[in-house]
């Protein structure tokens, strides 16, 4: 059994920092990428940013410059480094993990997609 857990929510003021944790447990296989993704009240879910198996980090034009997106060298936790955040940031924080969680196969990987519960983070002015 595969779980994803967040933890570093809070609330913060306009131009503070939050640092967000996403730890995966259970056996893993195999990793195919991992990424958070946010959704504020009446609008649709965004990704914010992803690191692919092969170390290739994206982010949203929206985060640039002030978001870090980080991974243990392990690829069960996942950081999310969030500065100068602005009241637009406010919006529930989702960890999404493509996983095989297969426990014996052989043969290439199979991933699907987990997701955490969410943490919510507020920004205020």
């Amino acid at each position: 059994q595969v779980q994803l857990v967040e933890s570093g929510g809070g609330s913060v003021q306009a131009g503070g920092s939050l640092k967000l944790s996403c730890a995966a447990s259970g056996y893993i296989r195999m990793t195919c990428g991992m990424g958070w993704y946010r959704q504020a009240p009446g609008r649709e879910r965004e990704s914010v940013s992803r690191v692919s198996n092969g170390g290739i980090t994206t982010y949203a034009d929206s985060v640039k410059g002030r978001f870090t997106l980080s991974q243990d060298n392990a690829k069960k936790n996942l950081y999310l480094q969030m500065d100068s955040l602005k009241p637009e940031d406010t919006a529930v924080y989702y960890c999404e993990a493509d996983l095989d969680t297969r426990l014996y196969t052989v043969g290439p990987p199979s991933c699907r997609s987990y997701w955490g519960q969410g943490t919510q983070v507020t920004v205020s002015s």
